[in-house]
């Protein structure tokens, strides 16, 4: 794990790159990585890849951030990335794979209250992708406008929500 951080760290290729997070992402799906790859500074080396100007290398990304955000401690630093996943999803191609990506892991983060604020600029982009998406789009805007309706504090930012 420590040899693919450095890896993503010391390249540029792109073809490197997403294969490192795709063996990291697919690592992160055993508890015990999620803490080493944390305790390494996987994440915010993972996080910087989100400002990647190459669409499959940030999406890689988010699904690696999306498997290290079912541990609490790796909630607490990704947080820190959500506005840029809400930017990557408002400004990512209307269902492609990187917004699908994204809807993931603002899913995954708005599972407890803590994160929500950082979502209330999107809300409207997540009411619009709700009536322009796929169904699969639909499916995983639903999820998350499920996680935020769930938050009474949310309620004024969701009904007054311009669309």
């Amino acid at each position: 794990l420590q040899k693919l951080i450095h890896l993503l760290q010391a390249t540029d290729d792109p073809l490197i790159q997403e294969q490192a997070l795709i063996t990291l992402s697919n690592s992160a799906a055993f508890s015990v990585n999620q803490d080493i790859i944390r305790n390494l500074d996987g994440l915010s080396v993972i996080g910087g890849m989100l400002s990647d100007c190459i669409p499959k290398v940030k999406e890689k990304a988010l699904n690696a951030l999306n498997n290290l955000s079912m541990n609490i401690k790796n909630q607490e630093k990704i947080q820190v990335y959500i506005q840029q996943v809400c930017r990557n999803v408002e400004s990512a191609p209307l269902n492609s794979d990187l917004q699908l990506a994204g809807l993931r892991l603002l899913t995954n983060m708005s599972v407890t209250n803590d994160y929500h604020q950082k979502m209330i600029n999107s809300i409207p982009c997540f009411l619009h992708l709700l009536s322009e998406g796929t169904e699969r789009t639909q499916i995983q805007v639903l999820k998350v406008l499920v996680n935020l309706s769930a938050n009474p504090a949310m309620t004024r930012h969701l009904l007054r929500a311009q669309v």
